[in-house]
């Protein structure tokens, strides 16, 4: 028996995260154990008291306050499965995809992350039916990745022991990022099989709209200072200034000068890492994202 611990990250939404641990009780499993965790991070809408009435043996976590990602880490710490696989309070795994992920963990030592092919809730129905056909079920070839989306992901309790997981500073948005450079840098293959699906409410707008911009922008520069090397690190954060001032104009707001701010009065939370060149040269990191985004 093979225990997989599911690590999710709730706050103020108690409807979508009785959904998705609905959904995660449903899956097809043979000779898996699940431990499902829950993160909250100080909601308000009684979302712990969901949990508790509704699925008495999960494992809850309860933060005094908002701890953005760090509270995932905690949910990593305290899982006792093989793999832990990474959710978000409204994205769940396909039936078959935990069994499917503990079947690729075990064929190949070398996979640190295993990326769930995220699809948009919204086309839940088309894609089970799709999966029905086996329209899916034949195409096992692995696509190597640089990075992950957090709404699915596996991920080797024994790895998280031995590089931690996402950076506590970060609060939100860039951490997946920043854990999958360590990934790689500590020679393990991030890797996504089509078959392997989660299911993620994307927002039609964005739900942090204020904190959003703020976080992105301010991370993006910690990611540049702490992975690239100098010459590389000049130009990225020249570019990031130039655009951050730039679109603070374009959209009247205040918001990218202000990250751009907290980014060098904070810049001592970060600790330089050096990371193979061969890594780098294939990360396809935009300095114009985040203002196109949050447009």
């Amino acid at each position: 028996m093979i225990k997989v611990s599911i690590a999710i990250l709730s706050y103020n939404r108690k409807a979508d995260l009785n959904e998705t641990l609905t959904e995660i009780y449903k899956s097809q499993l043979n000779n898996v154990e699940l431990e499902v965790i829950v993160a909250d991070n100080a909601s308000s809408d009684n979302t712990v008291d969901m949990i508790k009435n509704n699925f008495p043996n999960v494992i809850i976590i309860e933060t005094e306050k908002n701890e953005g990602v760090k509270a995932y880490n905690s949910a990593f710490k305290k899982a006792s499965g093989k793999y832990i696989l990474i959710l978000d309070d409204d994205s769940f795994p396909e039936l078959n995809s935990i069994q499917r992920m503990v079947e690729e963990f075990e064929k190949d030592d070398k996979i640190g992350i295993l990326a769930l092919d995220v699809r948009n809730y919204y086309n839940y129905k088309d894609v089970s039916k799709s999966i029905e056909k086996n329209s899916l079920k034949d195409k096992k070839t692995a696509k190597y990745l640089m990075g992950f989306n957090g709404a699915g992901a596996g991920f080797r309790k024994a790895l998280f022991n031995k590089i931690g997981g996402y950076p506590e500073e970060f609060f939100l948005y860039w951490n997946e990022m920043d854990l999958a450079i360590r990934v790689l840098e500590a020679g393990y293959n991030i890797v996504e099989f089509p078959d392997i699906i989660s299911f993620h409410k994307f927002a039609p707008t964005n739900r942090t709209s204020t904190r959003g911009p703020f976080y992105y922008t301010r991370n993006l520069y910690w990611i540049i200072w702490k992975f690239f090397p100098f010459n590389q690190m000049i130009i990225k954060t020249t570019q990031l200034i130039f655009n951050s001032i730039y679109h603070s104009f374009e959209q009247n707001s205040l918001i990218y000068i202000k990250a751009t701010l907290s980014a060098f009065i904070n810049i001592n939370k970060i600790k330089r890492q050096k990371v193979k060149p061969s890594i780098l040269n294939k990360l396809r990191i935009s300095t114009k994202l985040a203002f196109i985004i949050f447009k």
